[in-house]
């Protein structure tokens, strides 16, 4: 009922960015953890994968193991869809037997694409290409334009409903969770809250408590200050 890219940065975040003609895809399918992984379950998709999947990850699992322990006690294996990527890069993927077509995945390095109920090859193929062809982007948006690569290509074969994008960097809580439920063009809206994130939400949760700085900043005039050294550094990059 979908496809995605799963990947890791250079920087070590774990992204994930999925759309389908299913509403709220974003809700059940893509998770990552900060310096551990990211997994994206679907098809008829099963949630109870990820947890585990991630737990896997954590103790030095390889991805492929994870999947053959999933799936073995998955009485509905044949029917799911599943790719995980661990913090060394290496990935691997479950399409299932039973999946609708056009199904299948592709994995290059540092990232898999997986996706069912597509209107072909094509679109995976161009999804992954698109992902190296932008490597000079930031991660968010070479996520983003490898989904809108693959959905030029034909994406769903139902047609457009919903798209998200999970990134994860170095913390406990999420770097940005973006998502859209339902809408004609699912992924140019994502495109578009990706361009708003960048206004204030980007730059005000780098201020937020970290690792590296437990409380935080909490002077609105120093984030406020940060928010336009943010957008100092985007005005010089476009240049």
């Amino acid at each position: 009922m979908t496809w995605s890219i799963i990947a890791l940065d250079a920087s070590g975040a774990f992204g994930v960015a999925i759309a389908s003609k299913f509403f709220a895809v974003g809700a059940l399918c893509p998770r990552a953890r900060s310096g551990v992984g990211a997994v994206a379950t679907q098809a008829l998709v099963n949630p109870l994968y990820a947890a585990p999947a991630l737990d896997g990850l954590a103790q030095g699992l390889a991805p492929a193991q994870i999947i053959e322990r999933l799936t073995a006690v998955d009485q509905g294996r044949d029917h799911r869809q599943l790719h995980l990527i661990g913090a060394d890069g290496k990935s691997a993927a479950h399409t299932g037997s039973a999946c609708v077509g056009w199904c299948g995945h592709t994995a290059g390095e540092g990232f898999s694409v997986a996706g069912n109920m597509l209107a072909g090859p094509q679109v995976i193929g161009a999804t992954a290409q698109a992902y190296r062809a932008h490597a000079g982007l930031p991660f968010g948006e070479r996520l983003i334009a490898a989904m809108s690569a693959g959905d030029a290509a034909g994406g769903d074969k139902r047609g457009k409903q919903a798209a998200a994008l999970l990134i994860y960097t170095t913390e406990d809580y999420c770097a940005l969770d973006i998502r859209v439920d339902d809408h004609a063009e699912p992924i140019q809206e994502l495109q578009r809250l990706y361009g708003k994130s960048l206004e204030r939400y980007q730059p005000f949760t780098a201020c937020l408590p970290s690792r590296q700085r437990p409380g935080g900043i909490t002077d609105r005039a120093v984030i406020e200050a940060e928010i336009e050294r943010f957008h100092s550094r985007q005005r010089g990059a476009g240049q």
